[in-house]
């Protein structure tokens, strides 16, 4: 029982310091919005395998739309490779400098 006693005690200290209040994070843009895309091919062994879900892709826009690069967030390791080769294919609105944007793509059997 004491050892479940300092468990909640150091919950409650680690709820304290991080507080999960709904409070949404600002944007210094609003999203920027894509022109052209390009859907992902579904790999192989993803089919084989029944493998869906979601990606999450964090994206760097050139000014000029050009993706400048990727970054995986998440998502299923069969699935990273074809999501990022397709986004790096995107074609995003011009803006005076470059925005860090965060895609996600789903994966879905049919």
């Amino acid at each position: 029982m004491r050892r479940a006693g300092c468990l909640l005690v150091a919950v409650a200290a680690c709820v304290a310091l991080f507080p999960q209040g709904s409070i949404a994070q600002k944007k210094e843009h609003p999203e920027r919005k894509i022109l052209s895309k390009v859907e992902p091919a579904y790999p192989d062994l993803a089919k084989r395998m029944h493998v869906g879900g979601i990606v999450k892709v964090e994206v760097v826009v050139g000014a000029n739309g050009a993706v400048k690069s990727t970054k995986a967030l998440g998502g299923n390791p069969v699935l990273i490779e074809s999501a990022t080769d397709a986004i790096r294919k995107y074609k995003f609105q011009s803006a005076s400098a470059d925005t860090t944007e965060v895609l996600q793509l789903i994966f879905e059997l049919h």
